[in-house]
C-alpha cells in the first residue's frame, strides 16, 4: 500500500517531467530564432534546457525504479553547467560588441 507521501512524491515527479518536456519542446522551437547576433547565446542555453528535460526524465525513471544509472545523473548536470557557462560568456561577448 502506498503512503500519502509516496503519492505526493510521485505526482510531483511526474509534474516536473511533464513541465520539463514541454520546456524542452519550446526550447527546440526557439532554436531557429537564435540565428540573430544578439540572440546567439540562446543556442547553448537551449541545449542546456533540453539536457535539463532529459535529466528530469531520467530522475523520474530512477524514482519509479524503472531505470537506475548513478553516473548518468551526475554527468548530465555537468554538461548543463558547461552549456550555461558558455551561454554566459557568449552573452558577455555580444554585450561588449565583439560580434559586430
Amino acid at each position: 500500500m502506498l503512503t500519502p507521501y509516496d503519492w505526493v512524491y510521485g505526482i510531483t515527479v511526474l509534474t516536473a517531467v511533464v513541465l520539463s518536456v514541454i520546456a524542452g519542446f519550446l526550447a527546440l522551437s526557439l532554436f531557429d530564432s537564435a540565428r540573430r547576433t544578439h540572440l546567439s547565446a540562446w543556442k547553448p542555453l537551449i541545449v542546456a534546457l533540453v539536457l535539463f528535460a532529459v535529466e528530469e526524465l531520467l530522475g523520474a525513471l530512477k524514482v519509479f525504479g524503472v531505470w537506475k544509472s548513478v553516473w548518468l545523473t551526475h554527468v548530465i548536470p555537468s554538461f548543463i553547467l558547461l552549456f550555461l557557462i558558455v551561454a554566459l560568456v557568449q552573452q558577455i561577448a555580444v554585450a561588449k560588441g565583439y560580434y559586430e
